[in-house]
């Protein structure tokens, strides 16, 4: 790999700058000085360091973030008005191709993975994987059992569209729960409510396949994978993660 695309993937300096930091002494390969941007480099054997600092390589890089209420499931503004989730990461990680794995609406909070590995995004999303996931809600009324018969069988959206079986977690009388699909249609969770004359006040996503909120305490926090939960993820999606 070339010196300057190992910086550039680690999100520290565009492919420029990195030419300007070689050539100011500024890149240390192995404890020596590099001046030439464009030599060789192996990333698992040599050590790169910038101004001092180690440089850790990521082939991908796996984010999960705790999504505030607000913020737009997108990689890029776009003609969005609203923040994007990806400005909630320092600026190193804005630079590296990540993108949000699925899409939370607007004003649904909680749990959203962002990688750069779109094989990994593929996989997840593809309908016949069934990746699960969960949500809290709370609604406007309390849902009867035979609703909730109706909506764990399968109900009818507006359009049409038969949804798959989901599984709701709700107390007799109450106004919030939990509900887990395995797919994910255009404000799904909102439109099988309205099928059954109710209506979500506010959503939570709780879970996505094994990933959970732990170690996310409050909105807008974000953390790296761990090498277990990778190991999951492509449990989950059949097929090994290269």
């Amino acid at each position: 790999m070339r010196l300057d695309k190992f910086i550039v993937s680690t999100g520290k300096l565009s492919r420029s700058e990195a030419g300007r930091a070689a050539r100011s002494g500024r890149i240390l390969v192995d404890g020596i000085p590099e001046k030439k941007a464009d030599r060789a480099i192996d990333p698992e054997k040599n050590d790169i360091t910038l101004d001092g600092e180690l440089l850790t390589y990521r082939k991908f890089t796996y984010i999960l973030m705790n999504k505030p209420d607000g913020y737009i499931s997108a990689s890029d503004s776009g003609r969005e008005t609203d923040p994007i989730v990806l400005t909630l990461l320092p600026d190193e990680l804005q630079r590296i191709g990540l993108f949000p794995c699925g899409r939370l609406d607007k004003h649904t909070t909680g749990l959203i993975l962002l990688t750069n590995n779109g094989a990994l995004a593929h996989r997840l999303l593809s309908p016949r994987h069934h990746v699960a996931k969960r949500y809290y809600y709370t609604s406007k009324f309390s849902l009867t059992e035979e609703e909730i018969a109706t909506l764990q069988e399968g109900v009818t959206l507006e359009d049409g569209y038969v949804t798959l079986p989901a599984v709701i977690e709700q107390q007799p009388g109450a106004t919030e729960g939990y509900i887990t699909l395995t797919e994910g249609k255009y404000h799904q969770i909102k439109r099988m409510l309205e099928a059954v004359h109710n209506k979500i006040l506010t959503l939570e996503r709780v879970t996505f396949g094994p990933l959970t909120l732990q170690g996310l305490p409050r909105r807008g926090d974000w953390r790296y994978l761990n090498d277990e939960e990778i190991r999951q993820l492509e449990a989950h999606g059949q097929s090994p993660l290269t």
